[in-house]
């Protein structure tokens, strides 16, 4: 297949949160947050359990402010790789020796899972896309419409049919 360079950085998909999945995941985590704090202070606990519940609490609020930063990126899909809009990486195409959409995949909702050749760095953007070792996984408050074409996509990349 012969193609001009230029087409190299050209985005064939974008793929980005879906409002009202990224706002209901942010508002149950946030609820979570608010529930497990007024259930620490309200009932009456042994002073540890008062600490466990809190500190759940903290959790699921700094989860839910994870969540929000996350799910504003933009993840674009070119010939070369897959990355955030602003220059992060996630996988470079020629790394994939696997796409994965599968039911029983380790994936989030909506979402697949790519097999790396290599290790690489972890990473994980909740609601959004994660890494951990030879596997990234995109997914989770994605509209469904958005991610089975990039998946489509990759793996027609690897096999050369594009």
């Amino acid at each position: 297949m012969d193609r001009d360079d230029t087409d190299a950085g050209e985005v064939l998909v974008v793929v980005h949160a879906s409002a009202p999945r990224r706002w209901m995941g942010i508002v149950a985590l946030a609820g979570l947050g608010t529930l497990l704090a007024a259930l620490a202070i309200g009932t009456p606990m042994a002073f540890l359990w008062r600490l466990v519940f809190l500190a759940g609490a903290a959790g699921a609020i700094a989860g839910a402010a994870a969540m929000h930063r996350a799910t504003q990126a933009v993840l674009e899909l070119t010939r070369e790789e897959l990355r955030e809009r602003g220059g992060l990486v996630l996988a470079r195409i020629e790394e994939v020796e696997r796409v994965d959409r599968s039911m029983f995949a380790m994936k989030p909702s909506n979402g697949f899972l790519l097999k790396l050749s290599r290790p690489q760095t972890r990473v994980w953007r909740p609601g959004l896309w994660w890494r951990l070792g030879r596997r990234v996984a995109v997914g989770g408050v994605t509209a469904g419409a958005q991610t089975r074409p990039m998946a489509d996509i990759i793996a027609a990349l690897k096999s050369g049919q594009i």
